[in-house]
């Protein structure tokens, strides 16, 4: 999976929407304003995926070599993974979906349905 096919996924989601608001470059997923993913660009080149996860996924997550808290993120449970080879492929369009799943869930009903997310998933699941 290249950063290309994780922008076509993400922007795949419901709602989602794609900005460039820190550098210009850094391409940043969000659901009603909200971020739930990003690509860092270092010097002109992506150079790994940050994404939300949920507490558990994140102690998860975090003890796999590769991924680690994100920065100025972490206390809001994004994780930060190193390049594309940390996670195979179908993992982490799990993860990504769960992350546009648990940022979705936190909106209001209204701006839910008005993007086409009737339903919040379960709040209490710690995974997602």
């Amino acid at each position: 999976m290249g950063y290309a096919a994780i922008e076509k996924h993400c922007m795949g989601l419901p709602g989602a929407t794609r900005d460039t608001p820190f550098d210009g470059q850094s391409p940043v997923f969000k659901v009603g304003g909200k971020m739930f993913a990003m690509i860092p660009m270092g010097t002109g080149r992506a150079t790994g995926v940050w994404f939300k996860a949920g507490a558990g996924s994140f102690d998860i997550l975090t003890r796999i070599g590769g991924i680690k808290p994100c920065p100025y993120l972490a206390r809001a449970h994004w994780v930060a993974m190193e390049g594309l080879t940390p996670l195979p492929a179908k993992d982490l369009r799990a993860y990504l979906t769960r992350a546009h799943a648990q940022v979705a869930a936190g909106l209001p009903k209204k701006k839910r349905e008005a993007l086409g997310i009737a339903a919040a998933p379960m709040q209490d699941n710690p995974f997602l």
